[in-house]
């Protein structure tokens, strides 16, 4: 199984910015594309940006395309996420993962880490 550690959240102010960091294993991690998913209260799981295997393409989600930038370091086998004006709507548990699809993943759920964003 694909093995993920989640770190980095905390709570921020509205127009702040954070950078969350998913260390996966050495073995493992430049086999798959990687992705960050979110959860809020009261709504489903959403995939909210993703990294080819080799880097070469990205996704977003609509929601977060401009403030948010995924990136990887492949030497410390982990991928970021850097969260630039940061609105109370993203407050959430966020994951990493290895997405086959946006709603498929090959790794088990780890703990999350939690954004919390203040008004």
């Amino acid at each position: 199984q694909v093995q993920l550690v989640e770190s980095g959240g905390g709570l921020v102010q509205a127009g702040g910015s954070l950078r969350l960091s998913c260390a996966a294993s050495a073995s493992t991690f430049s086999s798959y594309a990687m992705g960050w998913f979110r959860q809020a209260p009261g709504k489903d799981r959403e995939l909210v940006a993703a990294l080819s295997r080799s880097g070469g393409t990205t996704y977003y989600a609509d929601s977060v395309k401009g403030p948010f930038t995924i990136s990887k370091d492949v030497a410390k086998a982990s991928v970021y996420l850097q969260m630039t004006s940061l609105m109370t709507e993203d407050t959430a548990v966020y994951y990493c993962n290895s997405p086959i699809s946006r709603t498929i993943v090959l790794g088990s759920w780890g703990q999350g880490t939690q954004v919390t964003v203040s008004s």
